[in-house]
């Protein structure tokens, strides 16, 4: 019997029952949520090894902008502006990436258990940057051999899936997982040859993933191609409900569902490449994010896709804040989303099996 995308996906959306918000709700909604992330934001800028008060912190933010009256210490702004905020940008910038990337791919495979793991992109783009590492190069060289790995990973994937015709979404999943495999293999050899005492401590910290690193200029180089991925990914959120329909339905409606598929699966390997190059392999932010906030908004991608990226940004910056702040030395944040995700992940399975997949409201 041959099998099919359609094989894994859920049940038809008129088994479920139809949950209606008003128009003013999804504003409420991302307001709400937006405001959650702001707090959670100055929280962290203020709690580590050496406390700043809230109202300083305030006050110095608005400081940046406004003529305000210093009342804080050279210590305080230093602590805030050169060493935390840059670290908290980059926690919401790249849990937010992250967390769009899995509701995205959990949409266009119609599969809840899909991320950007399921593409190799990750093991792509880690590739990469631990051949850099191992050339003893660092900064914008990390960078740029994480992002042409994770590229590298998705060419060959939809290479795998236009060779075999007949099943494409199986065989970018089959792809992915192969070519997923074979580039962890060749990161565990790179790991391997390295140095024991120079080289390998690195490469081995930066594969479990951390912000400890962050600064201005890593921000920048990870927010090209992760806010012009999302911005496409966001715009397309509604398309991405008819192409959760299938692509007779798709088509019908007057879709292109490869294009958009592969427009879609592009932006995921961007925001993904972009997030390890920088900080890493940081997992299952993509996974349990999505599943969290279609537990509260239902299924319609036109609200899952925002408040997941607030979610995400929230959550990562929650977890990066206990990383450094948990014990004398600094955890890998890599670490903790997986101890947090595994268990979260399997109780939500347990718990709300029959409603993690409904029907667009």
């Amino acid at each position: 019997m041959t099998s099919s995308a359609a094989d894994l996906a859920p049940a038809p959306a008129s088994e479920a029952p139809v949950r209606r918000r008003l128009p003013g709700a999804n504003v409420l909604l991302i307001l709400t949520f937006t405001a959650v992330l702001i707090v959670v934001a100055i929280g962290s800028l203020a709690v580590g090894r050496y406390f700043v008060p809230v109202n300083e912190i305030v006050r110095i933010l608005l400081g940046q902008v406004l003529p305000i009256e210093q009342t804080w210490y050279p210590q305080e702004y230093s602590t805030v502006i050169d060493v935390r905020l840059p670290r908290v940008l980059l926690s919401i910038l790249i849990g937010g990436g992250l967390a769009l990337t899995g509701a995205v791919m959990q949409g266009v495979f119609r599969n809840p258990l899909a991320s950007a793991q399921m593409l190799g992109v990750s093991s792509g783009a880690s590739f990469g940057g631990v051949l850099i590492l191992l050339t003893g190069a660092g900064g914008a060289a990390l960078v740029g051999g994480a992002f042409f790995g994770g590229i590298a990973a998705l060419l060959l994937v939809l290479a795998i899936a236009r060779a075999v015709p007949g099943a494409p979404l199986l065989m970018i999943i089959l792809g992915g997982t192969v070519v997923g495999a074979m580039f962890q293999a060749l990161v565990s050899f790179i790991t391997y040859i390295a140095d024991p005492y120079s080289e390998m401590p690195s490469i081995v910290f930066w594969l479990m993933g951390s912000l400890g690193s962050a600064t201005y200029t890593k921000l920048m180089i990870a927010a090209v191609p992760i806010i012009i991925a999302s911005t496409v990914m966001l715009a397309l959120r509604w398309r991405l409900n008819i192409l959760s329909m299938g692509d007779e339905d798709a088509t019908a409606m007057g879709l292109r569902p490869g294009v958009l598929r592969a427009v879609l699966l592009v932006g995921v390997a961007l925001i993904t490449a972009g997030s390890v190059a920088v900080a890493g392999v940081v997992g299952w932010v993509g996974l349990v994010v999505p599943h969290l906030v279609r537990m509260m908004v239902g299924t319609d991608n036109r609200r899952v896709l925002p408040i997941s990226v607030l979610l995400g940004a929230t959550y990562l910056t929650v977890i990066d804040t206990i990383a450094r702040s948990a014990t004398s030395t600094e955890i890998p944040i890599g670490i903790l989303t997986a101890l947090v995700g595994a268990p979260f992940f399997v109780l939500l399975l347990i718990r709300n099996r029959s409603r993690l997949w409904g029907s667009h409201a």
